[in-house]
């Protein structure tokens, strides 16, 4: 009681420039349509233009980086044979196929997002120690990166504040106001209840310029615009107007100077409460929002979110929507499972407090069918011709909940579509699948499931038929490899959770950590994706490397070197 009592107080009601949504303010505002575009819909059969161009680029700083990790960071070329990483390089990937790499970080709330922290700074070499007890330089040669829920509070995070490392926001002073989690959502200003009200208040105003534009909100919005004071303090307004399209004109993104971002949601259908491993993944990038799956099987231009379309057209071509995709939201969205604990304060006798009037108020300015949930209306797949789902195309919103509500709580399914041929995944699992929010690999066995279902022909490695034998064979406490024999999808390298030098498996409600907490999260992270700093294993960054390598040595029927071999014999799972 006394946590759902906390969780309600958030309801109540460097200098980066401003003009990103054009009212300047959480609310989507009319621009002109652009002239050379007529559909802003098209068929997920094939990439987006504009990413495989961007793709092209990057591959050339993640091959030229991913050459050095192997020729520095690893035994290759020190373990016998005749194997030369130049040689590799120039024969079967230089002007040929690159290999491609993606790191998916999953959701579990604030304890996903700091071990995620510690995780991806393990493979960042602005990091301290990276290079010499980490993995440092295979961040640097990543093509993609993915989060949900709280992962994508990390994908976020690093994205929307130009690409800023995890060590530089633990220890930098001017990145202070970034994960300062002393104070939870809840309270911001701690005991002072007065500021949290008029904070919150605040929330409330800013949402409500949204509605007043015509839009519908839900408790996603307030959720959305309290949780960007973690992670958007250094924007003016915590970023109120940003949107997630204007990272395509961030120096870094329009350099390839950072993994291309993806954020995941999952689909509701419009008129059910039901969600499942079939249901429809959503996946937002810079450039587009939607689906592989055949219920979607199409994507939208993001910039142009809340444009009303018909099959991808605008229905008044003098008047287009941009602001729609604002950041927060959609990081916000990412993350809603928060929504239907929310819900539950209107059916409990929560006494004499003050606030709960305002928090009443707030409920009932929102549709009683569509509170929980992030509403995205117009729905931009409206009479979409792609799709197989007409429930969806037929109607005028688009329904979004929690990337994880579909039990694939790792966002795998951006990396593993054949169109972006991505050679090795990388999957953090931060999950609280057991009863002491341990992981147990049940996203990957919903992912492996999947594939033979109705929605999507995506390729995914055997891996073990259940969670029970996901743990009864260990898997859950150190790393393995899946799909190590194949050349169909990528290679899964699956890292979970596990304590080493720190207890991090706090629950996912948990909103308050102190700064010690925060560091001793974060710190075990690192040891979690370095194997306690190579004390587990000091060949540990020799083996991820095999692993990048794979499916090139497949494709070409190459023979894996000896110290490859022997990494295989001690990771690869096999049936």
């Amino acid at each position: 009681m006394i946590f759902v009592i906390l969780l309600s107080i958030f309801l109540i009601g460097v200098n980066f420039s401003n003009g990103w949504s054009p009212t300047n303010s959480f609310a989507p505002g009319k621009v002109s349509c652009p002239s050379e575009k007529r559909s802003f819909l098209r068929s997920s059969s094939y990439l987006n233009t504009e990413e495989m161009r961007w793709v092209e680029e990057r591959n050339k700083i993640t091959n030229a980086n991913l050459k050095k990790f192997l020729k520095y960071s690893t035994s290759l070329e020190k373990a016998g044979g005749n194997f030369s990483v130049d040689d590799f390089f120039a024969n079967y990937v230089e002007g040929q196929r690159a290999i491609k790499i993606g790191l998916a970080f999953s959701g579990g709330g604030y304890r996903a997002m700091l071990n995620g922290a510690g995780q991806l700074s393990a493979f960042d070499n602005r990091t301290t120690k990276a290079f010499e007890k980490g993995l440092g330089g295979l961040l640097e040669s990543t093509t993609y990166i993915s989060g949900l829920s709280g992962g994508s509070w990390l994908v976020g995070t690093l994205i929307l504040n130009n690409w800023t490392s995890v060590e530089e926001i633990l220890l930098k002073r001017e990145y202070s106001d970034i994960w300062d989690l002393k104070e939870s959502i809840l309270f911001p200003e701690g005991i002072n209840i007065f500021e949290t009200i008029r904070n919150h208040k605040t929330v409330l105003e800013e949402v409500e310029d949204k509605r007043d534009a015509g839009y519908e909100i839900s408790i996603t919005d307030l959720w959305s615009r309290a949780l960007a004071k973690d992670y958007l303090g250094r924007y003016e307004d915590y970023g109120d107007a940003l949107t997630f399209s204007d990272v395509r004109e961030f120096d870094v993104f329009k350099q390839q100077a950072i993994p291309f971002p993806i954020i995941v949601a999952v689909g509701r259908a419009p008129g059910t409460t039901i969600i499942d491993v079939n249901s429809t993944v959503v996946e937002m990038n810079p450039f587009e929002i939607g689906s592989w799956d055949n219920a979607i099987r199409s994507f939208f231009d993001i910039k142009y979110l809340g444009t009303k379309v018909s099959n991808g057209v605008a229905e008044d071509s003098k008047k287009c929507i941009s602001g729609f995709d604002n950041a927060s939201f959609l990081v916000g969205t990412s993350s809603s499972l928060f929504n239907g604990i929310v819900m539950k304060l209107k059916d409990m006798n929560l006494g004499d407090i003050p606030i709960i009037g305002v928090i009443e108020d707030i409920l009932d300015k929102i549709s009683e069918d569509e509170n929980d949930i992030g509403v995205y209306k117009p729905n931009p797949f409206y009479q979409n011709e792609f799709g197989s789902s007409s429930s969806i195309s037929n109607s005028d919103t688009l329904y979004l909940v929690d990337g994880g509500m579909d039990d694939q709580n790792i966002p795998l399914a951006p990396l593993i579509q054949q169109q972006r041929d991505v050679d090795l995944v990388v999957a953090f699992d931060n999950s609280a699948d057991t009863d002491n929010n341990w992981p147990d690999g049940s996203s990957l066995v919903h992912t492996h499931q999947r594939q033979f279902g109705v929605q999507n022909n995506s390729s995914f490695p055997q891996v073990p038929l259940s969670p029970e034998e996901f743990v009864q064979q260990g898997l859950n406490v150190r790393p393995a490899f899946f799909g190590c024999d194949t050349e169909e999808g990528p290679l899964v390298v699956y890292i979970p959770n596990r304590q080493l030098s720190y207890a991090s498996n706090p629950s996912t409600y948990k909103l308050k950590y102190s700064s010690k907490e925060r560091a001793s999260m974060v710190s075990n992270g690192f040891d979690v994706a370095s194997r306690a700093q190579h004390q587990l294993d000091n060949e540990w960054a020799t083996c991820l490397g095999c692993a990048a390598m794979r499916r090139t040595e497949l494709r070409n029927s190459l023979e894996q070197p000896g110290v490859c071999q022997q990494c295989f014999e001690r990771y690869c799972w096999r049936r």
